[in-house]
C-alpha cells in the first residue's frame, strides 16, 4: 500500500485565504502525526507576524486562535480569537475555547454572535445548549435541543448534547445510550468518547475505558482530562512510560497543572522501584498456607488434643512456638513431636521458625474492640470506604489492601499505605484530607 506524501505544511498554513473546515481537517491530520512539529514553527511564525503588526488581519489572528485550539492552548485561543468579530468559524472556535475554560455565558454570546455571521445555525443552537446545561440549567438546554430535534436529531452532537441531559438528570443507562449514538454516528466524537470512557472507568471496565480514552485521543483537540484520565489507567495497568507521557502532555500544554505535575512527580519517584509479582504470589501462598488449620491435616487423635488444649489452632502458630514449650504440654510427648515435625517438613516449614515474629495485634477499630467505642463512632467506623469520594486511582489501592470501610482504613499507617502500588504521596494526601473532614486520622499520624 503505497504511503501517502506528507502536506505541506507552510502551504496549508500561510495561504493567504482564511481556514475553512477542510484546512482544519488536515491540520489535525498533521497535529495527530509527525508532522506536529511543523505545525508549531508554522504556529510560532504568525505569532512573530502578529506581534510585528500593529493591526493584525482578522484571517491571521483566526489562524493562530484556531491552531491553538486545536492544539489545545485554550488561553491562546481565546487571546487571539477575541479580537475577531467578523469571521464566523473564528468566532465559533473563540466560543468553544471559552466552554474548555468554563466560561460559560460568554460562550453562549458567541455562539449566537458565530449564527449571526453565517456559521451552521443548528450545530450553534447545540452547543449552545451544551453551555447552558454546564450552568447548571439542564431544562433549559433539554428545551434548546428539542426546538431543532427535528433538523438535528440525526446528528452525532445532538445524541450527545441528549446524553449530557440524562447523565446530568441521574439516567446513567439513558446517558450511556446517547452516547453510543453518537459514537456510532460520528467515530471520533471526543467527547462523547470520553464520557463512554468515563462511565466504563466507574465500572471498573478498565480495558473498554482505555481502548475509549485512546480512540478519544486518535484526533486533536486532545482533552486533558482525558490525558489526565488515560495517565491513570496506564498507570494502574503498570504501563508507566505510557502513563508519563500522558501527564507530559498535559504539562506541555499546561506546565501549572497541579495534579500532572503531582502524578508525574509520584512515577518518576517510584521509577526505581519493581513490583516482583512472582514474589508476590509466593508471599500470598506462603501466608495462606499458615493460615491453615491443623484440622485439615491427618494428625493422631492425641497430637490434635494436644495442639487444642495448647490454643494450637493453624501451622502458623506452630511457626511461633518452639519443640520445648511443645513438650511441655499436657500428654505432648516425642511420638507426638515426630509428628508435627513431619507435617511441618512436608510443606516446607520448621517448628519455632517464626518464634520471633509476635501475632498481630488487633487494630484499634476492630470490631472486637468496637464495645469501647460510642454508637455514634462505631457507625461513622463502619461506614463502606466509598464514602469518603475518593479519585480512582486511590480506589483502586484501596480495593488491592481489601480495605472496604473507614476503619478498616485508619487502621493502617502511611508506611503501609505507601508500600501499596501505585500509592503515592498525592494519594496519601488525599485519604489524609478526606479523614480530616471526619475528624480522623491514619493510625500513627
Amino acid at each position: 500500500m503505497p504511503v501517502a506524501e506528507p502536506m505541506n505544511i507552510q502551504e496549508l498554513i500561510q495561504a493567504p485565504s482564511g481556514f475553512g473546515p477542510a484546512e482544519i481537517d488536515l491540520l489535525e491530520q498533521a497535529i495527530a502525526g509527525p508532522q506536529s512539529i511543523e505545525v508549531r514553527q508554522q504556529l510560532g511564525s504568525l505569532k512573530g507576524e502578529i506581534e510585528e503588526s500593529s493591526s493584525p488581519s482578522d484571517t491571521l489572528l483566526a489562524k493562530v486562535g484556531i491552531i491553538s485550539y486545536i492544539l489545545g492552548d485554550h488561553p491562546a485561543a481565546d487571546r487571539y480569537l477575541s479580537r475577531v468579530e467578523s469571521d464566523s468559524l473564528a468566532v465559533f472556535y473563540h466560543a468553544i475555547a471559552l466552554a474548555a475554560m468554563e466560561r460559560y455565558q460568554e460562550a453562549a454570546e458567541r455562539f449566537d454572535r458565530a449564527a449571526s455571521l453565517g456559521q451552521d445555525r443548528i450545530e450553534c443552537t447545540m452547543r449552545k445548549a451544551g453551555v447552558i446545561r454546564q450552568t447548571g440549567r439542564v431544562n433549559e438546554a433539554d428545551d434548546i435541543l428539542k426546538s431543532v430535534a427535528t433538523e438535528a436529531a440525526g446528528r452525532a452532537e445532538y445524541s450527545y448534547q441528549k446524553g449530557c441531559v440524562f447523565s446530568d438528570r441521574g439516567d446513567s443507562f439513558g446517558a450511556i445510550e446517547y452516547f453510543e449514538r453518537a459514537v456510532d454516528m460520528q467515530p471520533h466524537h471526543s467527547r462523547a468518547l470520553f464520557r463512554l470512557a468515563a462511565e466504563n472507568a466507574l465500572r471498573g471496565n478498565d480495558d473498554d475505558a482505555i481502548r475509549l480514552y485512546e480512540q478519544a485521543l486518535s484526533k486533536p483537540p486532545y482533552y486533558l482530562g482525558a490525558l489526565l484520565n488515560l495517565g491513570l489507567l496506564y498507570e494502574d495497568n503498570e504501563n508507566y512510560p505510557a502513563a508519563a507521557y500522558c501527564f507530559r502532555q498535559i504539562l506541555s500544554v499546561d506546565p501549572n497543572h497541579e495534579r500532572a505535575q503531582l502524578y508525574l512527580k509520584d512515577i518518576e519517584a517510584t521509577s526505581n522501584m519493581y513490583y516482583d509479582e512472582e514474589q508476590a504470589r509466593e508471599q500470598a501462598r506462603v501466608e495462606q498456607l499458615l493460615n491453615r488449620p491443623v484440622t485439615d491435616f491427618e494428625l493422631s487423635v492425641r497430637a490434635r488434643n494436644c495442639l487444642q488444649n495448647m490454643n494450637i489452632y493453624s501451622l502458623g502458630d506452630l511457626t511461633r512456638i518452639n519443640e520445648g514449650e511443645l513438650l511441655a504440654g499436657k500428654n505432648f510427648g516425642e511420638t507426638s513431636l515426630h509428628e508435627i515435625r513431619d507435617l511441618m517438613s512436608q510443606h516446607g516449614l520448621m517448628i519455632g521458625q517464626n518464634i520471633n515474629k509476635k501475632k498481630e495485634t488487633p487494630p484499634p477499630y476492630a470490631p472486637t474492640q468496637s464495645v469501647n467505642l460510642s454508637p455514634q463512632e462505631q457507625a461513622v467506623l463502619g461506614k463502606p470506604i466509598s464514602e469518603l469520594n475518593l479519585s480512582v486511582r486511590a480506589r483502586k489501592c484501596m480495593s488491592r489492601l481489601g480495605i472496604t470501610t473507614i476503619g478498616e482504613l485508619v487502621h493502617k499507617t502511611q508506611d503501609e499505605l505507601l508500600g501499596t502500588r501505585n500509592f503515592g504521596v498525592t494519594s496519601l494526601n488525599e485519604v489524609r484530607a478526606k479523614l480530616s473532614e471526619m475528624d480522623l486520622k491514619l493510625r500513627n499520624d
